[in-house]
Formats: C-alpha cells, sequence, structure tokens
C-alpha cells in the first residue's frame, strides 16, 4: 500500500531571497540532520539572464534502522537524488527527490516548494508532499514502512528549525537583507549586507519592523494544498506531522469531490481522531455522517428547532459555564428526570432532536471559548448527577430511547466528549451501565469518572475538574444554576400511541430526500409525467455508496405499475431504502422510450444537482445504474484497476439519496438560475457556506 504525505503550509516571516540564502547553508552537509552524512553536486545549470538555477545533487543518509535490516540490506548509506530549481524571477524554489538506493523495491519520493506568502510579499511559504511504495524488501517490508515513515516524521519536525536556525545565523552575522533579482540591464549595484540597526535604503527602519510583525491573516489559511501550520496549532492543536498530513489529505479529498464545499476542519479532525487518523475508515463514518445531516437538515437545527414547552419545564438538562480546561461544561441531573413522562408525552423523536441541538449548541460554545481562551478547544465536559435514580427509570421504551439516542451521537458528534463526570451513583446504576455500556464507543467509555455517594467532595473530586465558584448549589456549591429540577410530568399530557406514532413519523421524515438502493442489473427508476411541455425536472442526489450512471429517458406510452425488485435473488436485504424498476425488459429503446440526456457517471461522495426542460408531453424516468467498469479493449482480461474499483462496491450495491421537483414552465419562465447545475457539495457545518443549495456552475447533465 502507498502511503502519502502532505504537510501543512509553514510559513517564515522573512522575504524569500533571505529564507534562501539560509538554505543554502544546509549543503553539503548539515549538523542538524545527524542522518545527512554528505551530498554532491551531480550537474548545475545557470540560464543565461541568471534567473534560473538548476543543481542536482546526490545526497548520502545513515538511516536509523535496525543493525539486522542494514546486515541482510547490506548497505551503510541509502543515497537519494535531489533536484533543486530556483526562479529568481518567480521567486519559487521547487524540489524534488527520490531514492536511488533499493529503487527496484522501494520507491520514494518528494516534492517541496518554496514561494511567496499570497497575503504579505515579504514571507515565504514551504510546502511539501512525499509518498512511499514498497513493492518488496526481503520480508521485512512492514518494518521498512515503519522505520521509513518514523524517520520522515522527525525530520519534518525538525525542518522548519532548521531554517529558522540558519536564518538566526545569517542575523548574527549582520545579514538581514538579500536583494531581490532584476535583469542584467536594469540590475544595480547589490547592496552591502544590512545589520539589525541599518534599514534598507528605501525603506525606513518602522517600516521593516511592521513588515515582520504582522499578524497572519486569518483567512489566508487556506490554501491550494494545504491549512496553514500556525493556524493548526492555533485553532486545532498539537498534531504530529503524520496527523497533519492526514487532515490536510482528508480535506483536500473533501474539496476535490464536494467541490470546495466541506465541513470545519475542526469537525474533519474529530472523525479522524474517532478512527485513530486512519484515513479510509475516518472517510466513510465522515462522509456518512455529511449524508445524515444533509438528510435531517441538522444543519439548521438551531434555528429551526423550538423545544416544546414540557421539554423546557421537565428536561433537567442545561449549560453551566465551563470547566478548568476552558470546555463547555454540561449539567444533566438525570436521576431527577422522568424519563417515562418525556416519552410519553413526547416520543422518541422529539428527545432526539432535543439531544442534538443540544449538541449543535455544544459545537458552537466549543468555537466560542477556542477565541475566548486562545487555545484549541474541540469538546466539552458532561457532569452527570444520578441522585434519585431508580427502577422507574430502567422503564423499557425509555431505555430504548436512551439506546438509539446514543447510536446516533456516536455515529455524529465523535470526539465531542472531553470528559464525563457521573455523580452520587446509586446502587441501581450498575444495572443501567450493563445496559448502556456496550453501545458507547470504548474510546468515549475511558473518558467517565464514575463517583458514588459523597466520594466527589473532597480531592480528586469535583474541585479537579471545575473551579470551587462555579459548583452547582444542589452539589454543595455556592453557583445558582439554572437547570430545571425536573418532576414528573403530568399524566395528563401523555399522549396515546398512535399520536406519538404518527408525530414520531412526522418529525422525522420531515425530510424531502428519500432513499433507494441500487444493484446490479437492477436499477432505480422514478417516473415523472410531465403534461405541459416546456416544464422543467430539477434533481439532486448524493451517491452514498458505490458508482452510479445517471439516465433520464422519454416514453410516450405508460410503463407498467412499480415493481419491487426481488432482493431475495440477490441475498441482499435493503433497509431504508427502495429499489423500482420501470422500464420493461421487452422495451426497446429508440422505439418505446428514448435517451434525452447524456449517460453521467456519479462516483461515490459525490453531490448532483441538475435540471432538464421537457421537449414533450408523456413519461420521464430517472434512471440511476450500478456503475460497470469497462474493461480493456485489447485483451478480454479486466484491468487492474477495474478489478480495485469492483471490489470496493461490496455485493454490488450502491445507495443514493434523491430529491427530485417539477416546475412549471410559467413559473420557471424567466428564472435561469435553477437550469444550472453541478457537483455541489453537502450542507455546510458553517454558517458562511449554508447557501450550498444554489447552484454554481455550468449543466454537467448538458455539457
Amino acid at each position: 500500500m502507498v502511503q502519502k504525505y502532505q504537510s501543512p503550509v509553514r510559513v517564515y516571516k522573512h522575504p524569500f531571497e533571505l529564507v534562501m540564502a539560509a538554505y543554502e547553508r544546509r549543503f553539503p552537509t548539515c549538523h542538524l540532520i545527524p542522518m545527512f552524512v554528505a551530498s554532491d553536486v551531480v550537474d548545475e545549470e545557470t540560464s543565461e539572464d541568471g534567473s534560473t538555477h538548476k543543481i542536482e545533487r546526490r545526497c548520502a543518509l545513515d538511516v536509523d534502522a535496525p543493525r539486522l535490516l542494514k546486515r541482510i540490506a547490506g548497505v551503510d548509506y541509502v543515497y537519494f537524488i535531489q533536484k533543486n530549481t530556483l526562479n529568481r524571477k518567480e521567486r519559487t524554489l521547487h524540489i524534488e527527490s527520490h531514492n536511488e538506493t533499493f529503487s527496484n523495491r522501494v520507491i520514494i519520493n518528494e516534492t517541496c516548494c518554496y514561494s511567496v506568502h499570497p497575503e504579505n510579499e515579504d514571507w515565504t511559504c514551504f510546502e511539501q508532499n512525499a509518498s512511499l511504495d514498497i513493492k518488496s524488501f526481503f520480508g521485512f517490508e512492514s518494518t521498512v514502512e515503519k522505520v521509513a515513515m518514523k524517520q520522515y516524521a522527525s525530520s519534518i519536525k525538525k525542518g522548519k528549525e532548521i531554517i529558522e536556525y540558519y536564518l538566526k545565523e545569517l542575523e548574527d552575522e549582520g545579514v538581514t537583507h538579500v536583494p531581490r533579482w532584476a535583469p542584467p540591464s536594469l540590475s544595480l549595484p547589490a547592496p552591502r549586507p544590512t545589520s539589525l540597526s541599518t534599514s534598507p535604503p528605501d525603506l525606513p527602519k518602522l517600516a521593516v519592523t511592521q513588515a515582520v510583525s504582522v499578524p497572519l491573516p486569518t483567512d489566508a489559511k487556506d490554501r491550494i494544498n494545504g491549512l496553514d501550520a500556525d493556524y493548526i496549532k492555533r485553532y486545532l492543536g498539537d498534531l504530529t506531522p503524520l496527523q497533519e498530513s492526514c487532515l490536510i489529505r482528508l480535506r483536500k479529498w473533501l474539496q476535490e469531490t464536494h467541490k470546495g464545499k466541506i465541513p470545519k476542519d475542526e469537525h474533519i479532525l474529530r472523525f479522524l481522531r474517532a478512527r485513530d487518523f486512519n484515513m479510509d475508515k475516518a472517510r466513510e463514518i465522515l462522509c456518512q455522517s455529511l449524508t445524515w445531516r444533509k438528510q435531517h437538515q441538522v444543519d439548521y437545527l438551531l434555528e429551526t428547532w423550538s423545544s416544546p414547552q414540557v421539554l423546557q419545564d421537565y428536561y433537567t438538562g442545561g449549560w453551566h459555564h465551563h470547566d478548568r480546561d476552558g470546555r463547555p461544561l454540561y449539567i444533566l441531573r438525570l436521576g431527577q428526570m422522568d424519563t417515562k413522562g418525556l416519552v410519553r408525552a413526547l416520543g422518541e423523536e422529539s428527545l432526539l432532536r432535543h439531544v442534538l441541538s443540544i449538541n449543535e449548541e455544544g459545537l458552537r460554545r466549543c468555537e466560542e471559548n477556542t477565541k475566548v481562551f486562545g487555545r484549541p478547544i474541540s469538546c466539552w465536559t458532561c457532569l452527570v448527577d444520578l441522585e434519585g435514580l431508580n427502577m422507574r427509570h430502567l422503564w423499557r421504551p425509555g431505555v430504548k430511547a436512551l439506546l438509539r439516542i446514543i447510536e446516533v451521537v456516536e455515529a455524529n458528534y465523535p470526539e465531542t466528549l472531553g470528559r464525563l463526570l457521573i455523580l452520587r451513583a446509586p446502587r441501581v446504576f450498575p444495572v443501567l451501565w450493563t445496559l448502556v455500556s456496550p453501545f458507547i464507543d470504548e474510546n468515549t467509555r475511558k473518558k467517565f469518572l464514575i463517583y458514588a455517594g459523597n466520594d466527589y467532595q473532597g480531592t480528586g473530586g469535583l474541585v479537579d475538574y471545575i473551579d470551587k465558584e462555579i459548583i452547582p448549589d444542589f452539589l454543595g456549591g455556592e453557583c445558582m444554576c439554572e437547570v430545571p429540577e425536573g418532576g414528573l410530568v403530568p399524566k395528563s399530557m401523555y399522549r396515546t400511541a398512535e399520536e406519538l406514532e404518527n408525530e414520531d413519523v412526522r418529525l422525522w421524515t420531515e425530510t424531502i430526500y428519500q432513499c433507494a438502493s441500487i444493484f446490479k442489473g437492477a436499477p432505480h427508476e422514478l417516473l415523472i409525467e410531465i403534461i405541459d411541455a416546456s416544464s422543467v425536472i430539477t434533481w439532486d442526489f448524493d451517491v452514498c455508496k458505490g458508482d452510479v450512471v445517471f439516465n433520464i429517458y422519454h416514453s410516450k406510452r405508460a410503463p407498467q405499475l412499480p415493481r419491487k425488485d426481488p432482493l431475495g435473488a440477490h441475498g441482499i436485504t435493503s433497509p431504508g431504502g427502495n429499489n423500482v424498476q420501470l422500464i420493461d425488459k421487452s422495451w426497446t429503446l429508440g422505439q418505446d422510450y428514448s435517451m434525452v440526456e447524456s449517460p453521467l457517471t456519479c462516483k461515490e461522495g459525490e453531490s448532483v444537482q441538475g435540471s432538464h426542460i421537457t421537449r414533450w408531453p408523456g413519461f420521464y424516468i430517472l434512471q440511476w445504474k450500478f456503475h460497470n467498469m469497462p474493461s480493456c479493449s485489447a485483451t478480454n482480461l479486466p484491468r487492474v484497476d477495474d478489478v480495485l474499483a469492483t471490489l470496493q462496491v461490496s455485493s454490488h450495491k450502491c445507495k443514493v439519496m434523491y430529491y427530485t421537483e417539477v416546475l412549471g414552465s410559467e413559473d420557471f419562465r424567466g428564472s435561469m438560475t435553477s437550469l444550472e447545475s453541478s457537483h455541489s457539495g453537502f450542507s455546510q457545518l458553517s454558517a458562511a457556506t449554508t447557501s450550498s443549495t444554489q447552484s454554481q456552475s455550468s449543466s454537467m447533465i448538458s455539457r
């Protein structure tokens, strides 16, 4: 498997030319990099005007590998070829390097770039990416991979420090300015190196000072290939080089597949942490969560959800200041809550939405506290008081509702709970814990601290995590807490089982999207009858799993009634998704029905929007079909890429989530914006991009 690395943008608050002077001091050897033992110039070339300088070096590295591995490999040093292209006119340095040793067994490629900061021409940016592909290595492939990645991560971490060391060395020597390149006909005599006490002739001393101390613009963090390293440290925390790489690569993948519409970096990072920075696993659960957010309009929950009065009166939870680490603090007096009464009065769905609104509010408070405390705060602390918990809390429908809430929260809000303090746990608590703990992620369970009786009042208790001044009054503190005291919900507020069932369905099916499963040989088809020509069919769908081909057909005759695909033939069940087929197998394309748009292949994770202006009345069929990878035309044998792509779709099953609407020609006339279609992104977690429902580019369907 190919290992990849991509760095954040590292910023040197020094001009490009000065950074290049510092960079050159790394050669032929660098005492700050013990493994870099030697380098020889193999080839060198300079353009006639001196603007471009190319140099190729052969570098020897003493890799820190186990002695046994070195003996088996039979080498002491590993040699790399490094090609540098310095463009003084464009103020860029491009670096390409690859391994010469064991190149038939191990392939290492690295590219780096120094360039001028887009927001400040007196600053310099540095980016790098690399790949490692181990074909074979005497049976020690896994060991070599670990050694290589450890070595590479270590050198990356030192990279910026080394340049800054040589910049300081130049400064100590009195060199604080290197003139920019100019064409030979316009070049002026090079000024003498200036010291700290002397400003360049064309700038006052104050201007030089200000050029170095200008704060990094917050919007400068967004780059083509990565994030700014200072931004990561300030808003996301201390990450290892490989963790930074995972974040940037996943963010870049989302930009490419969701056309620039992506969730916030903090949100992406939570999913990576939840899967120990395994890119594939994190990407899978993140995409599922983004689909869920869009399907249920969770991005707009805080604006659209209004808690019923019974929740305001009897739900014993609320936000209360913050803990010692600056995390928002949520208090839940579960022992005082009438869970049976709330479920009977509201149903599961209202309770679930209320809990989701709490989580959304928690995310918002984390962002606010990050700004207030000047350090990354990505999770909150929850304090659960169990005084009063008894067997009535183990009412089966109530426990069922709790388990479902835990399941939804675990899947969509990973790594948002920093600590859970459980206080005054009674003897019945182990019974409840036995029921719910299997549904809680192991990493989350490690954050639970459980206190029985009054154990929380001494050293090692609440005061270790919460300032004494904000301990709630009902826990023996002096701070008034506005969390409702709860009590029994009046039975007059109970609703019948039928009312709750209907209400639950209404609440959770408010989404305008429908789900459908697509199987190999069994497409999903949607019938739309058009009475007036020049009507407009619009669609918006997400490819949740697998790759599909989207088609639009027209027929003058009505298809037969929809028939369900006999999934038993595939040995697969399809929960939450239908499979409807309308086009009869006896129909002939071009006679019984015709294609009105070119087929569109849609990849997994893409979101597609589009429109079609109908030319004739009749029946239009929207079809989503399983995408079969084409085999190589020169041979009957399938390509490796085809086989791998087929394996990625388990059981030959795809899934889409779609919404369609027909606009009358009289309503649509003059409104061309809806005709636009694009591969748009999932709905935003950021308020700045909530207008993602609008199309943004020319039609992908009718191109």
